[in-house]
């Protein structure tokens, strides 16, 4: 559970819709007010709670040991995710989507049509449901879009199924085209969507611009939206890649900012979270403020995920794997500051180890010979 000192900081806008199931068509909230004893001014980085790999962890998951490589040689990998104990991984440019062996070779199992990404667009994120079923996010030649694939065959065979497309129209650019997939613990399926350049988009509730999307599994509006026959769970986002759900349900993402601020946000429903007006903590009214913020030299945050009272960050221009406390979302601790590039994603296997997804092939980075790779270490569980 989220302590007290948590609650300080995120404020009272925020504490009062923890969980997903309790959220409703509200107002968006009074921005919290930030606790100078953790988090930052509008005009400096939050203070962490230990630095850069050094000090105690900073929840209560810590990664043990040096990572060891799970698989190599990928091209632009963007998004992995498991269908049971099978490893799925997009490839951005290639439009490809491969499955691990064991040993860690990759195999196609098939390429998605029409995708016509070029910069930051491309074959995004992923994400599997409980029939076995993959979702796919991808820049079209117009627009991004949502689609559902069949999986057939079995591991070492698998195969991709007919595209259906659930949801188009989201507006698309060589950059800023968010990305990411999950399922929610509602049950529901969860689309960043990003400015795609057009920042005025971003607070246009109409547009699929500048949003956090919240979806039934056919791409239409589910119960309990915050807008009446609205995809839009919450807006004004620039460009949010990662999203995590805590054991209590309190819902995070992470946000690409402008020049100043990099975000780490807990997500309400109907909440504006700023963006063009505002970029990082403002303490401004009608606006939801981060829980933390980074120089986006220090972060640019793309892929999260939970796990046992942690949240693990995957940081591009930072180079590390971010651990941020639930309890304490203010403060943070960095993993692997350096080693290993540009790390585009992580999750969780299905056996418990953490795996990050590193980004150095992507154009952005300085790639070794066997780069990209995917890595895995142990966790330490307090």
């Amino acid at each position: 559970m989220i302590s007290q000192r948590a609650i300080a900081v995120l404020g009272t806008g925020l504490g009062i819709s923890f969980l997903l199931t309790s959220c409703t068509p509200t107002p968006p909230a009074q921005p919290p007010t930030p606790s100078t004893s953790s988090a930052a001014s509008s005009t400096a980085a939050p203070a962490s709670a230990t630095t850069s790999g050094s000090g105690e962890p900073a929840g209560t998951a810590t990664p043990t040991g040096t990572p060891r490589v799970v698989s190599q040689d990928l091209q632009a990998p963007w998004s992995v995710v498991f269908r049971e104990d099978t490893a799925l991984v997009s490839e951005r440019d290639s439009a490809r989507i491969l499955e691990l062996a064991p040993d860690g070779t990759s195999r196609p199992i098939g390429t998605v049509d029409g995708v016509a990404g070029s910069g930051e667009g491309g074959l995004l994120g992923l994400a599997v449901d409980d029939q076995g079923r993959l979702y796919v996010y991808s820049t079209g030649a117009e627009e991004n879009r949502i689609q559902r694939f069949d999986v057939t065959g079995s591991p070492g065979s698998l195969a991709l199924g007919d595209a259906v497309t659930i949801l188009d129209g989201i507006p698309s650019a060589s950059y800023h085209d968010g990305g990411r997939l999950a399922f929610g613990p509602d049950g529901m399926l969860y689309a960043t969507a990003g400015d795609a350049g057009q920042a005025d988009q971003a607070q246009n509730v109409d547009s699929l611009g500048g949003k956090i999307l919240r979806m039934n599994l056919d791409g239409e509006v589910p119960e309990g939206n915050p807008f009446e026959g609205s995809l839009v769970y919450s807006y004004g986002h620039r460009n949010p890649q990662g999203l995590a759900w805590s054991d209590d349900g309190t819902m995070f993402a992470t946000e690409f900012g402008q020049n100043t601020w990099d975000e780490l946000n807990i997500i309400t429903a109907g909440a504006n979270y700023g963006w063009p007006t505002v970029e990082g903590i403002a303490d401004a009214e009608g606006f939801t403020d981060p829980v933390q913020q980074w120089t986006p030299e220090k972060a640019s945050p793309s892929g999260m995920t939970h796990l046992d009272g942690t949240l693990f960050i995957a940081n591009l221009r930072g180079s590390v794997l971010r651990a941020v406390p639930v309890a304490d979302p203010a403060t943070h601790t960095d993993h692997y500051d350096g080693d290993y590039g540009r790390i585009r994603d992580v999750t969780v296997s299905p056996d418990g180890e953490l795996w990050f997804l590193t980004n150095n092939t992507d154009g952005r980075g300085t790639p070794s010979s066997d780069d990209d790779r995917i890595l895995g270490v142990g966790v330490e569980k307090e």
